[in-house]
């Protein structure tokens, strides 16, 4: 590669360790409120209530997970064993989240179908008093992470949480307000319905997302023939072969290539050229590029098998 070219992983940009207060913050507010809301929910017998506080429960633990990929991740150093160091730990953690919330939105949805033919008796004013306390925590937990989410999966991932939390929240103050005034009892797992059919795309993509990174398939929204051609096009090159574009985790993509050069070609043009391209069209700095003579058989594309 040539001297002057840093590849340390050290200065690699960390997005999940950049919210870690924050994150912190809305696991304290989401842990204490759970406790509430679970009570409260046991106690006026609402199954929205009690949704929305498995929903809580998923949330500290999917929020704890987070908070220790997020740990590792930034603390532990890359060694001979784990050349990336721990920052896949926070992709897990998302599709661990992901695991989750599937798990709480089918258990909502097999119990609210149970209530709907045998609808129970709701307290209709403690329900409302404890829905609108939760409300106000989910908000302040779904505006501290709100910025996270736009930078880290592992982020979106507690953020999607919340913000399922919020609507819950919200769908629980409707069933109170009904109940009070009207005392039509099926609308609380008639709302426990909505609340589990909102989450579960939500949480689809989520999980999408991480196996994605997971299995190493190329960014989304990166158009890798594209950025063959583009390589193939610099000065210097003659061929690119053995190209591979995956994210390591959030915000930090990664490519490994070959380029095959001129005759005459200078290799630390061609590789200044090949990282500027990387780095200001698709915002990749970390890669791994070999340049290699036109005669050089020893990498022919055939005897790749993978």
């Amino acid at each position: 590669m040539g001297t002057g070219h840093d590849h340390s992983h050290a200065s690699a940009a960390h997005a999940g360790g950049a919210h870690r207060g924050r994150l912190l913050l809305a696991t304290a507010l989401i842990g204490g409120f759970f406790v509430v809301e679970l009570v409260g929910g046991l106690l006026t017998n609402s199954l929205a209530l009690l949704s929305d506080a498995a929903h809580m429960f998923t949330d500290v633990l999917g929020m704890g997970m987070a908070l220790a990929a997020i740990q590792v991740a930034s603390r532990a150093e890359r060694s001979p064993r784990w050349t990336f160091g721990f920052y896949r730990l926070e992709i897990l953690a998302a599709l661990a989240n992901a695991v989750l919330l599937f798990g709480a939105a089918g258990w909502i949805l097999w119990e609210a179908v149970g209530r709907l033919t045998e609808p129970p008796e709701v307290l209709g004013a403690p329900l409302l008093i404890v829905a609108t306390i939760g409300l106000v925590i989910n908000l302040i937990a779904f505006a501290i992470l709100r910025r996270g989410a736009e930078e880290s999966l592992n982020i979106e991932g507690a953020y999607l949480e919340v913000l399922a939390d919020t609507l819950g929240s919200v769908g629980v103050i409707i069933a109170a307000v009904v109940i009070n005034t009207t005392g039509f009892t099926l609308i609380d797992p008639i709302l426990a319905v909505g609340i589990g059919v909102f989450v579960l795309p939500r949480t689809y993509r989520l999980g999408r997302k991480a196996l994605r990174i997971l299995i190493q398939a190329a960014p989304e929204g990166m158009d890798v023939d594209t950025l063959e051609a583009e390589l193939a096009a610099l000065d210097g090159v003659d061929r690119v072969h053995d190209l591979h574009v995956w994210t390591l985790t959030s915000g930090m993509d990664v490519v490994s290539v070959h380029l095959e050069m001129s005759p005459r070609a200078d290799s630390h043009v061609v590789l200044h050229l090949a990282r500027d391209l990387l780095e200001h069209q698709h915002g990749i700095t970390h890669a791994t590029i070999q340049t290699e003579p036109a005669a050089h058989a020893a990498c022919e594309p055939q005897e790749v098998h993978w």
